[in-house]
């Protein structure tokens, strides 16, 4: 399918407009990055805990992020996010600079939420956030007082099913009502009055703890930028193989570019490089790649059948010839990471981020930054063996005319 048919746009025309654009760009970025102390790092690569936690309403973000900086504040920045605009789960996180403070935001995080939620002054138990052995440990004496009997095998299996009701959608960890459990296998309205005196349901839920060290961060920082070099490097190798090393430079080039302008909007805008960045980066550094390898075979086919054409020309003509590919493939995409960014969610949001920055990038780049190298290279190096062949002659006719001279002195 061609959405373009014969069209003869003067792409390289502009190549200098969109070049000095590139340039204002990686400046802008680069200014930025040195301006903030290099990237904003997310907790991944910086060391710290994030929690998912799930509430019965709208969570209350402002609250959270309140509570939660007065106890943990001092050790570090305190990020709440939601995952959509109509989702109940939030993402918590602190950064940490030790290693032993790990398991201690996490309970402190914890402790936050049931005083400023629960109801910790109760003496009960939160239902909603206890697990299987705390449960059974609560109810083991008084379900015996309320007379009902049951075997330690017994309790056990019905804490498991009244947690595994708990856990399982539509509900996801969170109950609103005792109620809620009469459906469970084995749950008798005396089992219900005794949990309603022994626990409580709290407004949320804890889903999901991750912790990283201080030392992993940083390991996982230096293996991101290894990989990206890695992959760099090694298309770097096939595309000098495939085509020539000035093909393979010039893509290399480009994808750089992406790579490093990309970086810089992040910067620019003050958003955290993440796990889900890197993925992106690496995907653009593919994506980026292959649009460019599209346009390189279309210039060495048409050298093949062309060779008194003007390079330029050519190169121009294979873009032409290339950009209903390259529509298609660059525009389809973009609207489906465009969705992603606009609806998404916060925690999709720097991935998709950097995936519509990077398409944009990376397509013109293919044009406007890859081709130009390659045609410097070439004018170049047809300039350097125009020259060294007017040289010769002029050597020699200048070797020959002294050796006359020594003949004639000869003579003499």
């Amino acid at each position: 399918m061609e959405l373009f048919k014969n069209t003869n746009f003067d792409f390289l025309g502009w190549k200098w407009h969109f070049i000095i654009a590139s340039l204002v760009l990686t400046v802008a970025g680069l200014v930025s990055l040195v301006g903030r102390g290099g990237p904003k790092y997310g907790i991944d690569f910086k060391g710290g805990t994030l929690m998912t936690v799930r509430f019965a309403g709208k969570p209350p973000i402002d609250e959270i992020r309140s509570a939660v900086s007065k106890r943990v504040g001092g050790s570090g920045e305190v990020t709440v996010q939601n995952f959509e605009s109509t989702s109940n789960e939030v993402a918590i996180g602190t950064e940490l600079t030790d290693e032993r403070q790990l398991d201690l935001n996490r309970r402190t995080i914890i402790q936050t939420l049931q005083a400023t939620f629960g109801q910790p002054s109760s003496g009960k138990l939160d239902f909603n956030n206890s697990g299987h052995e705390t449960l059974v440990s609560r109810l083991r004496d008084p379900l015996a007082r309320a007379g009902v009997a049951l075997s330690e095998p017994q309790l056990q299996k019905l804490v498991v099913d009244m947690l595994n009701f708990r856990d399982t959608p539509p509900r996801s960890g969170l109950i609103t009502s005792f109620d809620q459990l009469s459906s469970v296998p084995g749950v008798t309205p005396a089992v219900i009055n005794t949990l309603k005196q022994e626990c409580y349901t709290a407004p949320f839920s804890v889903r999901r703890v991750e912790m990283v060290g201080p030392k992993v961060g940083a390991d996982l920082r230096q293996r991101a930028i290894w990989a990206t070099l890695a992959a760099l490097g090694g298309m770097l190798v096939y595309i000098a193989f495939r085509f020539e090393w000035i093909y393979g430079v010039a893509a290399v080039v480009a994808v750089f570019h992406d790579t490093i302008i990309t970086i810089g909007f992040f910067s620019l805008f003050d958003k955290e490089i993440t796990l889900t960045v890197i993925a992106a980066l690496l995907t653009l550094v593919g994506y980026s790649m292959n649009d460019t390898i599209v346009i390189f075979d279309r210039i060495r086919e048409n050298l093949k059948l062309s060779r008194r054409e003007p390079l330029e020309q050519l190169i121009n003509r294979s873009v032409n010839q290339t950009l209903s590919r390259t529509v298609m493939t660059s525009g389809l995409t973009f609207l489906t990471v465009l969705a992603l960014f606009l609806f998404g969610g916060a925690v999709l949001h720097g991935f998709s981020f950097a995936l519509v920055v990077g398409i944009i990038i990376g397509t013109y780049s293919s044009v406007f930054i890859a081709s130009p190298i390659v045609l410097f290279w070439h004018d170049w190096f047809d300039k350097r063996k125009r020259s060294a062949a007017v040289a010769a002659p002029a050597r020699a006719s200048t070797g020959k005319e002294s050796a006359g001279k020594g003949s004639m002195r000869a003579m003499k």
